[in-house]
């Protein structure tokens, strides 16, 4: 498969930018050649455009399709499994943000209600360490919060968000 400059530059940034949002690379860099593909793309072209293994594309790619990024397109007259990614980036960003709100956030509640039903057990009266604990929950649940509204609104709430900050 042939990329063009651009596009190797595209699916080179978004390998980058994913390190830094909490996915790896690879998954990253899978995900842009899908988003900057005019048509499905199944294994095979993945592997050889990235040059990575079976395993890793498959293992990548599966992930993908679980955070609801890639959806598996079935094209006729091919037995092979094809992918595309999901284009419109709002729907994109909506999905980033529900998974790291699922597997970040709510696993940070769940602990620090376990931390203060443990406190209460103990009878633990550090004045202190409690208000961090809830100083850290309140704040955690007010992000909580503002993603879930981002999760569940559409483009024009984000817009007149930002209007309302500037």
């Amino acid at each position: 498969m042939k990329l063009s400059e651009s596009q190797e530059k595209f699916i080179q940034t978004w390998g980058v930018l994913g390190g830094n949002w909490g996915i790896n690379k690879t998954m990253a860099q899978i995900h842009a050649l899908l988003m900057a593909s005019s048509t499905p793309l199944c294994t095979e072209d993945m592997m050889e455009a990235l040059t990575i293994s079976r395993g890793n594309t498959n293992m990548n790619v599966r992930v993908l399709v679980e955070w609801g990024l890639v959806t598996k397109e079935m094209v006729s007259g091919d037995r092979k499994d094809y992918y595309a990614a999901k284009k419109d980036i709002w729907v994109i960003a909506r999905q980033i943000a529900k998974q790291r709100k699922s597997r970040e956030l709510e696993p940070v509640l769940n602990s620090l209600q376990e931390i203060k039903l443990a406190m209460a057990k103990e009878g633990n009266t550090d004045e202190a360490f409690a208000k961090q604990i809830e100083d850290i929950e309140n704040f955690t649940l007010k992000v909580d919060q503002m993603l879930t509204k981002f999760v569940e609104s559409d483009e024009s709430w984000f817009y007149k968000i930002v209007l309302k900050l500037m």
